[in-house]
């Protein structure tokens, strides 16, 4: 079989791929998608497409091997193979698309990364392209397209996974996390309280569209965020505030939402003390994380990404 590293005889190769999407659920969840046979048949093909076929083999060398049927019945297969797995951040496949007959068309290695980030997990995917096939060189540089359905099909798949749970489970956690900040406890406490300031560095991420946003800081008061991914999910925050001390405290309860599903439900402390001509603030966060569609080290990881979003917009 030859492989997407193969030089192409004439001429110049099509142009390589990006494509992005952020999802709303852990890194394990996406990573797995890509890692099993049933699920790659639920997602791996753009809108009218099926994946009757598929054979994953997720080991360094296991195959990565399915059969992609158009709405008409023309079939492709692609037949490729795990060059690299570093489990769950990042994939290297080597991908040879061939027609129905075993025919090489074009190859294409497909790196695949996914990144923790505060909203949930980053997927990137790179292809480099080497057309075998010139009749088919149409193939690749219409690709944009297809990757831009097939995940918006991936984030329903990621949805299904989360949906309803097979039991009820409650974990407890508690994690603290310190940040130091070149301004003062009150600049630090405006970043956290007022609309505007708060509106530059939390919910704010690529393919995340906000359908809700309302915040009332004071004892009583709530906020609520909402906002739609490009695969169709809604997460939503949903906060009220216990305790507001003006530039020292905050203690506020929220839940998470994903679409009608409740993931969590957490109390947290800010801190804020005068430190070093700067701010320290102390967040600590006691959640209790439900039905497994959730857990602390996914909500840390998501946590710290935000408060370092909170200080880069103090250097603004």
């Amino acid at each position: 079989m030859r492989t997407a590293s193969d030089a192409a005889a004439s001429a110049a190769q099509p142009r390589p791929l990006t494509v992005g999407r952020t999802y709303a659920t852990s890194r394990e969840t996406v990573f797995r998608a890509w890692t099993t046979t049933e699920a790659v048949k639920r997602w791996f093909c753009p809108a009218g497409y099926t994946v009757p076929e598929a054979r994953i083999d997720a080991h360094v060398g296991g195959a990565f091997e399915l059969k992609m049927q158009s709405p008409e019945g023309e079939a492709h297969w692609i037949r490729g193979r795990f060059v690299e797995i570093d489990t769950p951040g990042r994939l290297v496949i080597d991908m040879e698309v061939t027609d129905a007959k075993g025919g090489a068309l074009f190859g294409a290695l497909t790196t695949v990364s996914f990144t923790d980030v505060a909203q949930g997990t980053r997927l990137d995917v790179e292809q480099r392209y080497t057309v075998h096939d010139p009749a088919y060189a149409w193939m690749p540089e219409g690709a944009g397209a297809g990757w831009a359905q097939t995940l918006d099909k991936l984030g329903r798949e990621v949805m299904r996974e989360v949906g309803a749970p097979t039991q009820r489970s409650v974990v407890h956690a508690t994690f603290r996390i310190e940040r130091q900040y070149p301004a003062s406890p009150a600049r630090v406490f405006r970043a956290l309280t007022d609309r505007e300031a708060k509106d530059r560095w939390f919910a704010r991420s690529d393919g995340l569209t906000v359908l809700e946003r309302s915040m009332d800081v004071r004892p009583g008061g709530r906020e609520r965020v909402s906002g739609q991914w490009a695969g169709g999910m809604v997460s939503t925050f949903d906060a009220m505030y216990f305790d507001v001390v003006p530039d020292t405290r905050l203690v506020y309860a929220y839940e998470m939402h994903l679409d009608t599903r409740k993931i969590s439900v957490s109390l947290a402390t800010v801190d804020l003390r005068a430190n070093d001509g700067g701010t320290l603030l102390v967040m600590t966060e006691q959640g209790a994380f439900l039905d497994g569609y959730d857990d602390a080290g996914s909500r840390e990881r998501g946590t710290r990404l935000l408060l370092d979003a909170l200080g880069a917009s103090l250097t603004d």
